[in-house]
């Protein structure tokens, strides 16, 4: 996985040979493991999992990210995790809730240091997921297997991350321009729209990398003069 917490640990040439090192890893993990998926409106409404349910859960992990304390990539891999779940299974809405209760246990044990990833015992009564800490196991165990054991996946979070430092990197005047803002907070700020925007169901048809370059493109829109040409670097970058 990329690293979700980049910063900057060089400055010119080198700073930038890290950066693009990073985004073509990224790049590379998308392009293997995207696929579209959009779920559609069923007929049956207990046939398949529909648009409405698949963002309402994703609501409720939101709010069980902050309940535990847990960092944003967390939750960012959960929804990652989930939605290439479903596009590989086709899951049934009564068992949608501990899937994705096994998906933000998987995130919080692939991002979290140890001791602030949550006891399965404490998680399944605090979240009201509805399901034991031994269906939590089971279901996890058809995740991994569906999921080729492989959870490290660039998500939209870890594009944002590298685009926002190589944006940074490359105009440092961006700093001026966020006086009351540090790089981090800045970041946190965009983390919070990319966020939203993982729990629209319209926005599933766009890889993650597009959906991260989009949000920093409006956001350099309101801060650069020649934020376009920023932009247009960015999508070399990123092989677009």
């Amino acid at each position: 996985q990329v690293d979700p917490r980049v910063t900057m640990k060089f400055s010119g040439p080198l700073e930038s040979q890290r950066l693009s090192l990073l985004l073509e890893t990224a790049i590379s993990r998308e392009a293997q493991m995207w696929k579209a998926h959009v779920p559609k409106i069923q007929p049956n409404q207990d046939a398949a999992i529909s648009p409405r349910q698949r963002d309402e859960v994703i609501q409720w992990l939101a709010k069980l990210k902050y309940q535990f304390h847990l960092y944003p990539e967390t939750l960012a891999l959960a929804i990652s995790l989930l939605d290439r779940f479903l596009a590989a299974v086709k899951a049934r809405p009564k068992y949608l809730n501990c899937i994705a209760i096994s998906c933000f246990f998987l995130a919080a044990k692939t991002i979290e240091e140890d001791e602030r990833i949550p006891v399965l015992k404490v998680l399944a009564r605090d979240s009201f997921c509805g399901c034991s800490p031994a269906e939590i196991r089971r279901m996890e165990k058809i995740i991994l297997d569906k999921l080729n054991w492989d959870l490290h996946m660039a998500t939209p979070l870890d594009f944002l991350h590298i685009f926002h430092a190589v944006a940074v990197s490359s105009r440092p005047q961006l700093l001026a321009l966020l006086p009351t803002l540090s790089p981090s907070q800045h970041v946190a700020a965009l983390t919070k729209q990319l966020l939203h925007c993982m729990a629209c169901f319209q926005l599933l048809q766009f890889k993650g990398s597009m959906l991260a370059l989009a949000i920093v493109s409006l956001e350099l829109e309101k801060l650069l003069p020649d934020w376009l040409a920023l932009i247009i670097e960015l999508l070399q970058k990123a092989q677009v």
